[in-house]
C-alpha cells in the first residue's frame, strides 16, 4: 500500500491548473485538510456530496478531489442535518482531506476544456478568451560568463515560453558600474572603488504568478551579491490561459452530423440548439456555464460554440450565426473525473485513484 502526503498530489495538479488561474469569485485548492498528511488513496468527484465523502471513507481514501468547491461564498452556519455538516463531520471522523480543482482547470491549457475537446477529435486547439494581466518581464543583469548559467536557470523556472515557443529571451551587451562599501563581498571589483563591468542585459517573460519562483532560481546562480533586476506588468494576452477553447475537424460536418458525434461520444441525451444549418469546421467550447463566451465564439468564427446554462435569449441572440448548442453541465464536466485520475495515475502509477461511483447528474430528463 503505497502512501502519500497530499501535498504531493496537489502539487502536480497545481503544476498542471495553477492556483492563480482561478477566478477571483472562486475558492480552489485544499479546502479542509493537512498538507502534510498521508494518505493511501484518492477519490475524484465532479461535485462533493455527503454520499461521495461515504464512499471516499468506505475507499480509505484519504483525499477527494472535487471540481466544485463544496465552500463556495461565503459560510455563516454549519448545522447537523446540512449536507455541509454531514461533509465536514465525515471528514473529520475519517481523516479524509478535500481539494477543489476548479475554474483554474477550466482557464488552463491542458484543462478540462482540451480534454473535451479532444475527445471530440478536434484538432489545433487554442484558448477561446486569453486573460490578460498574467504576463510579465523580468530583467536582469550579469557577467557575460554567466549570461547562460542565468538564461537557463530562468528557462527551467518557468520563464521565456511565447506560443509554441521556449528559451526566448532578449539579450544585449552593455557596461554595469558599481561600487562595493567596506561590508560589502564583492564578485568583481575592489571596496571603494567604482568598477566597470561587461554585464548582459537579460529579459524574459513569465506568468505572473512564478516571480517568487523565478527570482530564487536567477539568485541561485548569479554570481553577484546583490543582482540586478526588474519586474515590468505587461499587457499582453496570455495565450497559454483563459476561458473557453476552440478545435477544428479535419474536414466541415454537416450540422446533423456535428450534433450526432456530440452526442454520442460525450453521452448527452438531449441537445438544445439553435436551427443553424451550416457545416461545421471551427468548433468553440466550455464546460459549464459559458454562455458570457458567445461574443468571443462569434469573434473568432467558430461555427459552433458548445457550453451548458444557456438562456432563451442566448438562443435569439446567435440565431443562424452560430450553432449555439446546450450540452448539460453535469455532462460537460462530467470528465474532469477521468482527466484528473488520467493525470495522477500516470504520475504516480502505484497510487490508489479511483472516480466515484455514487454521484450522478441531478437533472434527469424524461
Amino acid at each position: 500500500m503505497v502512501k502519500m502526503k497530499v501535498k504531493e498530489i496537489t502539487e502536480v495538479l497545481e503544476k498542471m491548473a495553477p492556483l492563480a488561474l482561478q477566478e477571483d469569485y472562486d475558492n480552489a485548492g485544499l479546502l479542509f485538510g493537512d498538507p502534510d498528511a498521508e494518505v493511501t488513496g484518492a477519490l475524484v468527484s465532479l461535485d462533493l456530496t455527503p454520499e461521495v465523502m461515504m464512499e471516499a471513507a468506505g475507499k480509505k481514501a484519504g483525499l477527494v478531489i472535487s471540481h466544485h468547491p463544496f465552500i463556495f461564498g461565503g459560510i455563516k452556519k454549519i448545522i447537523s442535518g446540512s449536507s455541509r455538516h454531514t461533509i465536514l463531520s465525515t471528514a473529520m471522523t475519517y481523516g479524509i482531506n478535500i481539494y477543489a480543482i476548479h475554474t483554474n482547470l477550466d482557464n488552463s491549457l491542458n484543462g478540462l476544456n482540451r480534454f473535451v475537446c479532444e475527445k471530440l477529435g478536434l484538432k489545433d486547439c487554442r484558448i477561446l478568451a486569453p486573460k490578460k494581466g498574467l504576463l510579465s518581464k523580468l530583467v536582469t543583469f550579469c557577467p557575460v560568463d554567466h549570461a547562460g548559467k542565468v538564461r537557463d536557470a530562468l528557462f527551467g523556472a518557468g520563464a521565456g515560453h511565447i506560443g509554441n515557443y521556449d528559451s526566448c529571451s532578449y539579450n544585449l551587451e552593455g557596461v554595469g558600474t558599481f561600487r562595493a562599501s567596506e561590508q560589502a563581498n564583492p564578485y568583481v571589483g575592489g571596496k571603494n572603488v567604482l568598477h566597470r563591468e561587461p554585464e548582459v542585459r537579460i529579459e524574459v517573460i513569465f506568468p505572473c504568478y512564478l516571480e517568487d519562483t523565478l527570482i530564487r532560481a536567477m539568485k541561485s546562480v548569479h554570481p553577484y551579491e546583490e543582482p540586478a533586476y526588474d519586474i515590468y506588468p505587461l499587457a499582453n494576452r496570455f495565450d497559454s490561459a483563459g476561458a473557453g477553447m476552440t478545435g477544428r475537424f479535419d474536414a466541415p460536418l454537416p450540422a446533423g452530423e456535428f450534433l450526432a458525434l456530440v452526442k454520442s461520444v460525450l453521452g448527452i441525451p438531449v441537445i438544445r440548439h439553435t436551427g443553424c444549418n451550416m457545416p461545421v469546421h471551427k468548433v468553440a467550447l466550455s464546460t459549464g456555464a459559458g454562455a458570457f463566451l458567445i461574443p468571443e465564439a462569434l469573434r473568432t468564427g467558430a461555427d459552433a460554440f458548445l457550453t451548458s446554462d444557456l438562456k432563451y435569449h442566448d438562443f435569439v441572440e446567435a440565431g443562424a450565426r452560430l450553432h449555439l448548442a446546450d450540452i448539460g453541465h453535469y455532462e460537460s464536466e462530467q470528465w474532469v473525473k477521468e482527466l484528473i485520475s488520467e493525470v495522477l495515475i500516470q504520475k504516480f502509477p502505484n497510487f490508489a485513484v479511483s472516480i466515484s461511483e455514487k454521484e450522478e447528474n441531478p437533472v434527469k430528463y424524461f
